[in-house]
């Protein structure tokens, strides 16, 4: 039986504490990635004709790339999330050094900025999604159970 307090609450035999509302939602925008975004990067790549302008062609092959390892999240969302936390990132800091200088002095509508930027206020749908505790404990600030063990000694055998 479905349960919405079953959803909402860690799962640590699972998910590793984390709750499965966010694996459902992580899962959702990796679906969202390998629709939408393998859609446009892989026709664009597959389409293309003549030379490509390099700096437009790495950010097609980067989501291309992107697209693809998505599907990887798909299946196993929690050993994907660096690529969640690159998304969110490079959304961030676009729209903070491009779209925001540009809006702050009323020059957003109408430039080659606007449709950019109504593709990645939606950031938020990834920042939402993230299960913050689990990113940091895993990935910023590991536990020391992380840490390589130390070798095994026999016993009555000094430390070297």
């Amino acid at each position: 039986m479905f349960s919405i307090k079953a959803i909402v609450k860690p799962d640590y035999e699972r998910y590793e504490g984390v709750r499965p509302i966010n694996i459902y939602l992580l899962r959702l925008l990796f679906l969202l990635v390998v629709v939408f975004v393998a859609s446009d990067s892989w026709s664009a790549i597959l389409k293309h004709e003549g030379q490509w302008d390099h700096v437009k062609a790495a950010a097609v092959c980067m989501w291309a790339s992107y697209s693809v390892l998505s599907t990887f999240g798909l299946i196993n969302p929690l050993k994907w999330l660096p690529i969640v936390m690159f998304e969110i990132f490079y959304k961030i800091i676009w729209l903070v050094i491009v779209a925001y200088p540009l809006w702050s002095t009323n020059q957003l509508a109408g430039s080659p900025a606007e449709g950019m930027t109504h593709a990645f206020v939606w950031v938020i749908l990834p920042i939402v999604a993230m299960p913050w505790a689990y990113a940091f404990r895993t990935y910023v600030w590991p536990s020391k159970r992380l840490a390589s063990p130390a070798p095994a000694r026999s016993p009555g055998t000094a430390p070297v």
